[in-house]
Protein backbone atom coordinates (compact mmCIF):
# COMPACT_ATOMS: atom_id res chain seq x y z
CA UNK A 1 0.00 0.00 0.00
CA UNK A 2 1.42 3.53 -0.97
CA UNK A 3 1.43 6.15 1.47
CA UNK A 4 -1.33 7.96 -0.41
CA UNK A 5 -3.42 4.76 -0.08
CA UNK A 6 -2.22 4.30 3.77
CA UNK A 7 -3.40 8.39 4.28
CA UNK A 8 -6.80 7.43 2.49
CA UNK A 9 -7.42 4.68 4.65
CA UNK A 10 -5.69 5.87 8.15
CA UNK A 11 -8.71 8.99 7.92
CA UNK A 12 -11.54 7.19 6.64
CA UNK A 13 -10.69 4.83 9.79
CA UNK A 14 -10.37 7.52 12.38
CA UNK A 15 -13.92 9.09 10.79
CA UNK A 16 -15.71 5.74 10.26
CA UNK A 17 -19.10 6.39 12.85
CA UNK A 18 -19.43 9.97 11.38
CA UNK A 19 -23.17 10.24 11.39
CA UNK A 20 -23.48 6.54 11.60
CA UNK A 21 -27.44 5.78 10.52
CA UNK A 22 -27.28 9.18 9.04
CA UNK A 23 -25.03 9.59 6.19
CA UNK A 24 -23.01 6.63 4.43
CA UNK A 25 -19.74 5.11 6.19
CA UNK A 26 -16.80 7.61 5.44
CA UNK A 27 -14.20 5.10 2.77
CA UNK A 28 -10.81 5.98 1.46
CA UNK A 29 -12.87 7.22 -2.03
CA UNK A 30 -14.95 9.63 0.06
CA UNK A 31 -11.47 11.06 1.06
CA UNK A 32 -10.37 10.63 -1.87
CA UNK A 33 -13.25 12.48 -3.50
CA UNK A 34 -12.53 15.17 -0.79
CA UNK A 35 -8.71 15.88 -1.30
CA UNK A 36 -8.72 16.07 -5.15
CA UNK A 37 -10.62 19.22 -5.32
CA UNK A 38 -7.06 20.96 -3.37
CA UNK A 39 -3.83 21.16 -5.68
CA UNK A 40 -2.41 18.29 -6.63
CA UNK A 41 0.92 19.55 -5.11
CA UNK A 42 -0.39 20.12 -1.60
CA UNK A 43 -2.74 16.64 -1.91
CA UNK A 44 -0.34 14.19 0.07
CA UNK A 45 0.83 17.01 2.93
CA UNK A 46 -2.89 18.02 3.59
CA UNK A 47 -3.36 13.99 3.95
CA UNK A 48 -0.67 13.58 6.08
CA UNK A 49 -1.35 16.54 8.49
CA UNK A 50 -5.07 15.57 8.27
CA UNK A 51 -4.12 12.13 9.41
CA UNK A 52 -2.63 13.37 12.73
CA UNK A 53 -4.88 15.88 13.66
CA UNK A 54 -7.90 13.88 13.54
CA UNK A 55 -6.68 11.83 15.44
CA UNK A 56 -6.55 13.87 18.28
CA UNK A 57 -9.44 16.48 17.39
CA UNK A 58 -11.74 13.62 16.05
CA UNK A 59 -14.11 12.50 18.97
CA UNK A 60 -15.72 9.23 18.27
CA UNK A 61 -18.55 7.39 19.98
CA UNK A 62 -15.92 5.34 21.69
CA UNK A 63 -14.13 8.59 23.09
CA UNK A 64 -17.53 10.49 23.98
CA UNK A 65 -18.19 7.56 26.10
CA UNK A 66 -14.89 8.38 27.88
CA UNK A 67 -15.95 11.51 28.61
CA UNK A 68 -19.14 10.47 29.90
CA UNK A 69 -17.41 7.65 32.36
CA UNK A 70 -15.21 10.65 33.47
CA UNK A 71 -17.82 12.73 34.14
CA UNK A 72 -19.77 10.51 36.18
CA UNK A 73 -16.82 9.84 38.48
CA UNK A 74 -15.31 13.30 38.83
CA UNK A 75 -14.46 13.41 41.99
CA UNK A 76 -13.80 17.20 42.15
CA UNK A 77 -18.54 17.26 41.68
CA UNK A 78 -19.04 13.74 43.41
CA UNK A 79 -16.80 14.25 46.28
CA UNK A 80 -16.22 10.64 45.83
CA UNK A 81 -19.68 9.54 46.61
CA UNK A 82 -20.37 9.09 43.07
CA UNK A 83 -24.23 7.69 43.18
CA UNK A 84 -24.68 10.04 46.29
CA UNK A 85 -24.15 12.90 43.85
CA UNK A 86 -26.05 12.24 40.63
CA UNK A 87 -28.93 10.94 42.79
CA UNK A 88 -29.50 14.97 43.48
CA UNK A 89 -28.74 15.72 40.03
CA UNK A 90 -31.63 17.06 37.49
CA UNK A 91 -30.68 17.39 33.62
CA UNK A 92 -31.75 20.23 31.83
CA UNK A 93 -33.05 20.41 28.43
CA UNK A 94 -33.16 23.63 27.51
CA UNK A 95 -31.67 23.55 23.78
CA UNK A 96 -34.86 24.48 21.64
CA UNK A 97 -33.10 23.60 17.95
CA UNK A 98 -31.82 20.25 17.10
CA UNK A 99 -30.55 17.02 18.71
CA UNK A 100 -27.32 16.84 20.72
CA UNK A 101 -28.20 17.69 23.91
CA UNK A 102 -31.16 14.50 23.85
CA UNK A 103 -28.50 12.42 22.26
CA UNK A 104 -25.88 13.18 24.50
CA UNK A 105 -28.00 12.95 27.46
CA UNK A 106 -29.81 9.26 25.90
CA UNK A 107 -25.70 8.21 25.92
CA UNK A 108 -25.10 9.48 29.29
CA UNK A 109 -27.90 7.51 30.90
CA UNK A 110 -26.59 4.52 29.37
CA UNK A 111 -23.16 5.07 30.63
CA UNK A 112 -24.65 6.19 34.33
CA UNK A 113 -26.69 2.94 33.88
CA UNK A 114 -23.48 1.38 33.27
CA UNK A 115 -21.48 3.01 35.69
CA UNK A 116 -23.77 3.51 38.50
CA UNK A 117 -26.76 0.88 38.36
CA UNK A 118 -29.72 3.87 37.86
CA UNK A 119 -30.60 6.05 35.22
CA UNK A 120 -31.47 9.48 34.59
CA UNK A 121 -34.94 8.92 35.18
CA UNK A 122 -34.00 7.99 38.75
CA UNK A 123 -31.71 11.04 39.46
CA UNK A 124 -33.74 15.12 40.40
CA UNK A 125 -34.00 14.45 44.11
CA UNK A 126 -31.75 17.45 45.21
CA UNK A 127 -31.11 20.97 43.54
CA UNK A 128 -27.80 20.21 41.83
CA UNK A 129 -28.35 20.76 37.65
CA UNK A 130 -25.96 19.90 35.07
CA UNK A 131 -26.42 21.62 31.49
CA UNK A 132 -24.43 19.17 28.91
CA UNK A 133 -23.42 19.64 25.49
CA UNK A 134 -20.32 18.32 23.15
CA UNK A 135 -18.89 21.74 22.41
CA UNK A 136 -18.76 25.11 23.85
CA UNK A 137 -17.08 27.53 20.65
CA UNK A 138 -18.28 31.14 20.87
CA UNK A 139 -21.07 29.94 23.69
CA UNK A 140 -23.73 31.97 22.37
CA UNK A 141 -26.40 28.99 22.68
CA UNK A 142 -25.00 27.79 25.82
CA UNK A 143 -25.19 31.35 27.36
CA UNK A 144 -28.64 32.06 25.84
CA UNK A 145 -30.19 28.76 27.20
CA UNK A 146 -28.73 29.39 30.70
CA UNK A 147 -29.52 32.88 31.08
CA UNK A 148 -33.56 32.50 30.48
CA UNK A 149 -32.98 29.23 32.57
CA UNK A 150 -31.65 31.52 35.58
CA UNK A 151 -33.52 34.26 35.33
CA UNK A 152 -37.17 32.22 34.83
CA UNK A 153 -36.67 28.87 36.46
CA UNK A 154 -33.82 28.35 38.36
CA UNK A 155 -34.51 28.03 42.16
CA UNK A 156 -32.60 30.03 44.79
CA UNK A 157 -29.82 28.39 45.81
CA UNK A 158 -28.85 26.01 43.09
CA UNK A 159 -25.81 24.27 42.07
CA UNK A 160 -25.20 24.51 38.20
CA UNK A 161 -23.08 22.14 36.51
CA UNK A 162 -22.07 22.70 32.92
CA UNK A 163 -20.28 19.90 31.07
CA UNK A 164 -18.82 19.81 27.58
CA UNK A 165 -16.21 17.46 25.80
CA UNK A 166 -14.43 20.47 24.48
CA UNK A 167 -14.74 24.12 25.64
CA UNK A 168 -12.91 27.08 23.92
CA UNK A 169 -11.06 29.39 26.05
CA UNK A 170 -12.68 32.77 24.30
CA UNK A 171 -16.49 31.54 24.35
CA UNK A 172 -16.08 30.11 27.64
CA UNK A 173 -14.51 33.48 29.16
CA UNK A 174 -17.44 35.51 27.72
CA UNK A 175 -19.61 33.07 28.74
CA UNK A 176 -18.94 32.76 32.53
CA UNK A 177 -18.56 36.84 32.13
CA UNK A 178 -21.82 36.78 30.98
CA UNK A 179 -23.56 34.28 33.79
CA UNK A 180 -21.73 35.33 36.68
CA UNK A 181 -24.04 39.03 35.50
CA UNK A 182 -27.42 37.16 34.93
CA UNK A 183 -26.75 35.55 38.85
CA UNK A 184 -26.44 38.40 40.15
CA UNK A 185 -29.07 40.26 38.43
CA UNK A 186 -31.41 36.86 39.51
CA UNK A 187 -30.77 37.57 43.16
CA UNK A 188 -30.65 33.71 43.30
CA UNK A 189 -27.33 32.99 44.47
CA UNK A 190 -26.57 29.77 42.20
CA UNK A 191 -23.40 28.22 42.31
CA UNK A 192 -21.78 27.82 38.98
CA UNK A 193 -19.18 25.08 37.85
CA UNK A 194 -17.92 23.66 34.73
CA UNK A 195 -16.60 20.51 34.03
CA UNK A 196 -14.63 19.46 30.31
CA UNK A 197 -12.41 17.09 29.37
CA UNK A 198 -10.03 19.58 26.97
CA UNK A 199 -10.07 23.25 26.93
CA UNK A 200 -9.05 24.54 23.19
CA UNK A 201 -6.86 27.71 23.37
CA UNK A 202 -8.38 30.27 20.70
CA UNK A 203 -7.92 33.13 23.06
CA UNK A 204 -7.55 36.75 21.90
CA UNK A 205 -4.64 37.50 23.71
CA UNK A 206 -3.21 33.96 22.75
CA UNK A 207 -3.41 33.35 19.16
CA UNK A 208 0.82 32.83 19.14
CA UNK A 209 -0.19 29.62 21.04
CA UNK A 210 -3.73 28.79 20.02
CA UNK A 211 -5.08 25.23 19.21
CA UNK A 212 -7.14 26.66 16.34
CA UNK A 213 -5.96 28.02 13.04
CA UNK A 214 -4.74 30.87 12.94
CA UNK A 215 -2.35 31.63 10.25
CA UNK A 216 0.49 33.62 9.93
CA UNK A 217 -0.98 36.00 6.85
CA UNK A 218 -2.70 35.71 4.11
CA UNK A 219 -0.35 34.30 1.90
CA UNK A 220 0.21 35.67 -1.61
CA UNK A 221 -3.57 34.63 -3.42
CA UNK A 222 -5.01 37.73 -4.73
CA UNK A 223 -8.16 35.88 -3.16
CA UNK A 224 -7.36 35.69 -0.31
CA UNK A 225 -6.23 39.48 0.01
CA UNK A 226 -9.67 40.82 -1.91
CA UNK A 227 -11.20 38.98 0.97
CA UNK A 228 -8.81 40.15 4.27
CA UNK A 229 -9.13 43.83 2.57
CA UNK A 230 -13.28 43.24 2.27
CA UNK A 231 -13.34 42.74 6.72
CA UNK A 232 -11.91 46.09 6.77
CA UNK A 233 -10.50 45.30 9.80
CA UNK A 234 -6.76 44.71 10.87
CA UNK A 235 -6.08 41.11 11.31
CA UNK A 236 -3.98 39.02 14.59
CA UNK A 237 -2.01 37.14 12.69
CA UNK A 238 0.12 34.34 14.34
CA UNK A 239 4.14 34.54 14.97
CA UNK A 240 6.44 31.85 16.28
CA UNK A 241 5.94 28.08 15.37
CA UNK A 242 4.26 27.22 18.87
CA UNK A 243 1.80 23.84 18.27
CA UNK A 244 -0.52 24.99 20.89
CA UNK A 245 -1.07 23.36 24.22
CA UNK A 246 -3.19 20.08 23.05
CA UNK A 247 -0.25 19.39 20.07
CA UNK A 248 -3.28 18.84 17.24
CA UNK A 249 -0.76 19.74 14.98
CA UNK A 250 2.41 17.28 13.90
CA UNK A 251 5.20 20.12 13.25
CA UNK A 252 5.04 23.52 12.84
CA UNK A 253 4.95 23.08 8.89
CA UNK A 254 1.92 20.86 8.92
CA UNK A 255 -0.06 23.98 10.82
CA UNK A 256 1.08 26.05 8.44
CA UNK A 257 0.19 24.37 5.34
CA UNK A 258 -3.30 23.36 6.77
CA UNK A 259 -4.03 27.13 7.66
CA UNK A 260 -2.77 28.41 4.16
CA UNK A 261 -4.38 25.61 2.45
CA UNK A 262 -7.96 25.91 4.02
CA UNK A 263 -7.79 29.33 4.07
CA UNK A 264 -7.36 29.24 0.43
CA UNK A 265 -9.67 27.13 -0.38
CA UNK A 266 -12.05 28.41 1.85
CA UNK A 267 -12.23 31.72 0.19
CA UNK A 268 -12.89 29.78 -2.82
CA UNK A 269 -15.75 27.69 -1.31
CA UNK A 270 -17.67 30.84 -0.38
CA UNK A 271 -17.66 31.83 -3.91
CA UNK A 272 -18.82 28.80 -4.99
CA UNK A 273 -21.64 29.02 -2.30
CA UNK A 274 -23.26 32.20 -2.86
CA UNK A 275 -26.03 31.32 0.15
CA UNK A 276 -22.97 31.61 2.32
CA UNK A 277 -23.80 34.79 4.99
CA UNK A 278 -20.89 37.05 6.20
CA UNK A 279 -20.87 35.15 9.72
CA UNK A 280 -19.29 32.36 7.32
CA UNK A 281 -15.53 32.36 7.25
CA UNK A 282 -12.93 30.86 5.44
CA UNK A 283 -11.67 29.30 8.53
CA UNK A 284 -15.46 28.51 10.51
CA UNK A 285 -18.72 30.86 11.76
CA UNK A 286 -17.58 33.94 13.48
CA UNK A 287 -19.51 37.29 14.16
CA UNK A 288 -16.30 38.90 14.47
CA UNK A 289 -14.46 40.12 11.63
CA UNK A 290 -12.19 37.90 11.29
CA UNK A 291 -10.78 35.16 8.50
CA UNK A 292 -12.63 32.31 10.62
CA UNK A 293 -13.23 30.42 13.91
CA UNK A 294 -10.59 28.04 13.15
CA UNK A 295 -11.61 24.47 14.83
CA UNK A 296 -10.40 21.23 14.35
CA UNK A 297 -12.77 19.66 16.62
CA UNK A 298 -15.64 17.57 15.65
CA UNK A 299 -17.80 14.63 17.15
CA UNK A 300 -19.06 11.84 15.53
CA UNK A 301 -22.24 13.69 15.85
CA UNK A 302 -21.36 16.36 13.54
CA UNK A 303 -18.89 18.83 12.22
CA UNK A 304 -19.72 22.74 13.73
CA UNK A 305 -20.03 25.38 11.49
CA UNK A 306 -16.95 26.92 13.60
CA UNK A 307 -14.57 24.38 11.44
CA UNK A 308 -13.22 25.51 8.24
CA UNK A 309 -15.79 25.42 5.41
CA UNK A 310 -13.54 22.95 3.43
CA UNK A 311 -14.17 20.47 6.20
CA UNK A 312 -18.14 20.51 5.71
CA UNK A 313 -19.50 22.63 3.18
CA UNK A 314 -21.58 21.29 0.43
CA UNK A 315 -23.08 21.58 -3.14
CA UNK A 316 -20.85 22.27 -5.24
CA UNK A 317 -17.87 21.27 -2.98
CA UNK A 318 -17.83 17.85 -1.48
CA UNK A 319 -17.32 17.88 2.01
CA UNK A 320 -15.07 15.13 4.63
CA UNK A 321 -17.44 16.01 7.35
CA UNK A 322 -21.12 16.89 6.05
CA UNK A 323 -23.00 19.36 8.38
CA UNK A 324 -26.72 17.85 8.77
CA UNK A 325 -27.66 20.76 10.55
CA UNK A 326 -31.10 21.52 12.45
Amino acid sequence: MNERNRSLQAIATTIEDYQAGVLATPTPEHVERWIIQFPQAVQQPILAEMEHVLGKSYFSKARVRGFMKSLIHHSGWTGGDDAAFWRQVNFLRLQPRGNSQRELLELFDKKLNKELGFSIEQCGRGNKYIYLDDGLFSGGRLGSDLKEWIMNVAPPGAELFIAAIAIHTQGHYFTEKSLRETNVQSGKNLSIKWGRLISVEDGLFSVDTSDVLRPTGPGTDPAVAAYVASLNKDQKWRTGASLGPLQFFSSPQGRHLLEQEFLKMGVAVRDMCPNFNDYQRPLGNTTMRTIGFGTMFATYRNCPNNAPLVLWAGDPWYPLLRRVTN
